[in-house]
């Protein structure tokens, strides 16, 4: 019955995937009982065998009949190859929901700056398991209700500091290996929690900073899909290198996207409200970097602090290493471009675009980049 459920919503209502809720509590039988609580199975385990059969064979049958379908499993716990093959010993799911890097990266966003440095590793930590299954990196629903407030209340400082805040949590996120999933609201930061009660304040809008991030949302969906190194190899580690992972006093990190027949991209970001001139940054290839994002454009709300579009890295003392100009509170990108640009007629609009947004008056200005930094 189960089994066809699932089919029913693929062939009746042409769903593109389906996200299965608390897995973790199916395939265990001890979940959230006490002990005498429950019986071990046939085996003396905790594991639910019979639900494990059940996910197996509806992954096997929804993916046979509809290999274009996706489904999801939202698991917490360190069960084995929930995205893994059925015929290799895995539950068969498409995708895990990452539920580390959801709790990590917004416990740290949620600091002040001046305390980042000693939290390195909530940002680094998630790579040492990131390729374990085929991650979603949710900023799910959870997260914005019952008090826990929305996603813009969890970020530290001012409020130009909190949407800053966001935009690079954004761009950082964008650059990591896996699949990308804001809740409804997020994409245009909703002060409010959510509620079913009511519509998203899409009035919202018509304020700078909003708008603002309603454009760094569209354009980091822009460069995502235009560039294979930021897509096609999230869910493997040949896909990720790290350039830069333990400058902890000035709260940077750096690492490269890469891709078969691909120019490679450079996402580095600066979680402190300082901007870091001269910054000498590792790249693998001597040359010309766009910068294809800046979460710091004025476009966006931010102070317009940039790289004049492009940066060139050279050999010194037998490193490759371009000088870089690090906005506060932000995310950029760079795009190899000594090749011949594949990606020009990507649909990116230049940064023309000006969000009436109320920028601190102190802050310097730099020219715009391809999406405006």
């Amino acid at each position: 019955f189960l089994v066809n459920k699932s089919l029913y919503w693929a062939e009746k209502f042409h769903v593109d995937g389906l996200r299965v809720d608390a897995v973790a509590s199916m395939l265990y039988l001890d979940y959230s009982r006490n002990q005498g609580e429950w019986i071990p199975n046939e085996q003396g385990g905790r594991e639910n065998l019979e639900a494990v059969e059940f996910l197996k064979e509806m992954n096997k049958t929804l993916y046979g009949k509809h290999p274009n379908i996706m489904t999801i499993a939202e698991e917490s716990t360190s069960w084995p190859k929930v995205s893994g093959r059925v015929d290799e010993g895995g539950l068969g799911f498409g995708f895990k929901w990452n539920m580390g890097f959801m709790h990590d990266t917004l416990q740290y966003f949620a600091r002040d700056p001046i305390h980042r440095k000693y939290h390195h590793n909530d940002l680094t930590f998630g790579l040492m398991y990131a390729f374990s299954e085929n991650f979603v990196l949710p900023l799910s629903h959870d997260e914005v209700v019952h008090g826990k407030a929305s996603l813009i209340g969890k970020m530290s400082g001012d409020d130009w500091q909190r949407f800053a805040n966001l935009r690079s949590y954004y761009g950082f996120m964008w650059g990591y290996p896996g699949k990308k999933l804001l809740f409804m609201g997020q994409e245009f930061a909703q002060r409010r929690e959510w509620s079913e009660a009511r519509a998203l304040d899409w009035d919202m809008l018509e304020f700078g900073p909003h708008a603002g991030m309603r454009n760094t949302v569209r354009d980091l969906n822009r460069v995502y899909s235009s560039r294979p190194a930021l897509h096609a190899r999230d869910c493997e580690p040949e896909g990720f290198e790290w350039l830069v992972v333990d400058d902890n006093d000035r709260s940077v990190f750096a690492f490269l996207r890469k891709a078969p027949n691909a120019n490679p991209v450079a996402v580095v970001s600066n979680f402190t409200p300082v901007v870091h001139h001269g910054y000498a940054l590792p790249l693998p290839r001597k040359g010309e970097w766009r910068e294809i994002f800046n979460s710091d454009a004025a476009d966006y709300g931010g102070s317009g602090v940039g790289n004049q579009g492009k940066i060139n890295a050279a050999e010194v003392d037998g490193r490759t290493i371009a000088l870089v100009t690090m906005p506060p509170l932000a995310t950029i990108m760079f795009e190899f471009a000594a090749e011949p640009e594949a990606h020009k007629e990507a649909g990116e609009k230049s940064s023309a675009r000006k969000a009436p947004a109320k920028k601190p008056p102190a802050r310097p200005r730099g020219k715009k980049s391809e999406l405006g930094g």
